[in-house]
């Protein structure tokens, strides 16, 4: 079957340039980037590479904009109209933003569909926020006759955006940015960088002022240039915890501001009254969503002892249903990993578990239908000790490990046993007692049945999946620096 990758152009105007200071610019070198579709090993695009000169032309723009340009001095329902035109634009471009994520990072293409529908609703949400959010309160004072709270923009943030879901990263950045009145640089990833050129491409079309969005793409050297530049007031990071730390490190040489939203190790803990085969056809699923390669993934299964064995088999045979393939085949369940790299770690892992003597009840290598393509199959580890490696490190592929438990406080303890505290779940059909195990494990989301993430409300982690949260009203916060105010008396404008 011919695949859509080789029937469609690349829908993007400038790979070759950088989207600096509302134009697209020639790069500082004639280094180009290849991006590999992960279905076909082919070259899917070629982009621009910055180098550390560019980041330092990108960040000067945004702060030029920042400090002297219209953006932050426009009123809250001005920069909410931009936001709008934004939203709509994103709305006609849904399909050029399903097409590049499946060439990019190996997302099916009927799910990345989906995804590029709800994408306006995120920069329609912030605008929404120009009313409905308090950015000015009076407050009692005891040392002055008025008191105000007020909330400002934090300035120039250096938005980093990793491979796997670039477009709404960028939005749950970007948005909450642009309605604070903030300007923006951001450092796509050299894996995906289509959609952080498309997002220029519709910052241009939708008029917004020189310098409040900047694109580059660059890998790591130059990227940190971004980070240890001091005209950059924020940094808003989704990536590994490694990487985290090390902005962390750098940031706090300056006391800049930072959002970490990091890696994870998710547990999921199935309780004795819930049904095993659902609770597999519900794991083994969401698994497949993005070939693994998701932060919140539940891929620690945690059961009864006297029920691991049923859990592993069903999901054995959830996984041997799986149709692993082509990106754009509508028979597709699960396509390729993002990279070679990410193949070679996965199969690394799994190599850990096969010499630790774990049971691998299904998958465990590349399927033998396909010839080409960064594949690997949904992959099953029974009787998995938590402190193994497999049940440690984040793999961010399709691979679960089932780890036995004694009582429903070890499960919770074993849960709990980890670097990571980014998502969860509890299998039960009492509410009260999910409710109960919910507020004991120590992570920023945990789901009742499934695996349920609402950015709607916000999102982040404990521990090492980070710090600060993206999404909803929190996700605003961390753009916003808070001013006390204390005035005689009341000013006129409140």
């Amino acid at each position: 079957m011919a695949t859509i990758e080789s029937e469609q152009a690349v829908p993007l105007r400038h790979p070759e340039k950088l989207f600096i200071g509302g134009d697209w610019v020639d790069p500082s070198t004639d280094r180009m980037i290849e991006v590999i579709a992960p279905a076909t090993e082919r070259t899917f695009v070629r982009v621009a590479e910055a180098m550390e000169a560019d980041i330092d032309r990108a960040i000067a723009a945004a702060r030029h904009a920042f400090d002297h340009g219209p953006w932050p001095r426009m009123s809250r329902a001005e920069r909410a109209t931009y936001m709008r035109k934004i939203a709509h634009l994103l709305d006609e471009r849904a399909g050029d933003t399903a097409f590049i994520w499946p060439n990019e990072m190996g997302m099916i293409h009927k799910i990345a569909t989906a995804s590029a529908a709800r994408m306006s609703g995120i920069y329609n949400f912030y605008a929404d926020l120009a009313d409905d959010c308090p950015w000015e309160e009076a407050k009692p004072s005891s040392v002055a006759a008025q008191g105000l709270l007020v909330r400002e923009p934090v300035g120039v943030v250096g938005a980093i955006i990793p491979w796997n879901g670039p477009m709404s990263l960028i939005a749950y950045k970007l948005a909450p940015a642009l309605i604070a009145g903030c300007t923006a640089v951001i450092k796509a990833s050299p894996e995906a960088p289509g959609h952080a050129l498309m997002m220029a491409e519709i910052a241009q079309a939708a008029g917004l002022p020189p310098g409040v969005i900047n694109v580059v793409t660059a890998d790591r050297t130059a990227s940190e240039a971004l980070v240890r530049n001091p005209s950059i007031d924020k940094i808003a990071f989704t990536g590994s915890s490694a990487a985290g730390k090390r902005i962390a490190s750098v940031m706090g040489e300056r006391i800049g501001r930072y959002t970490l939203e990091l890696g994870g190790k998710s547990a999921a803990i199935v309780l004795d009254d819930y049904d095993i085969d659902t609770a597999a056809g519900a794991l083994g699923g969401a698994i497949c969503n993005l070939t693994g390669q998701v932060c919140a993934a539940l891929t620690r299964v945690i059961v009864p002892r006297a029920r691991h064995d049923r859990m592993v088999d069903a999901l054995a045979d959830r996984f041997a249903k799986v149709v692993v393939g082509d990106p754009f085949d509508t028979a597709t369940d699960m396509g390729p990993l993002a990279m070679r790299r990410q193949r070679d770690r996965v199969e690394h892992f799994i190599g850990l578990g096969r010499d630790a003597g774990y049971r691998i009840a299904a998958g465990g290598k590349r399927p033998t239908h396909l010839d080409r393509g960064f594949y690997v199959e949904p992959t099953v580890f029974g009787g998995v000790d938590n402190d193994a490696a497999i049940a440690r490190e984040e793999i961010f592929g399709p691979v679960l490990v089932v780890i036995p438990a004694d009582s429903e406080e070890h499960a919770i303890a074993t849960a709990n046993d980890s670097p990571y505290g980014l998502n969860g779940a509890v299998f039960t059909n009492d509410v009260d007692r999910a409710y109960a195990v919910a507020r004991q494990v120590r992570s920023g989301t945990v789901g009742h049945n499934g695996l349920k993430t609402d950015f709607g409300i916000a999102f982040g982690g404990f521990k090492e999946s980070g710090i600060g949260r993206e999404g909803g009203v929190e996700g605003l916060r961390p753009y916003l620096e808070l001013k006390t105010i204390l005035l005689d008396a009341m000013p006129s404008k409140l």
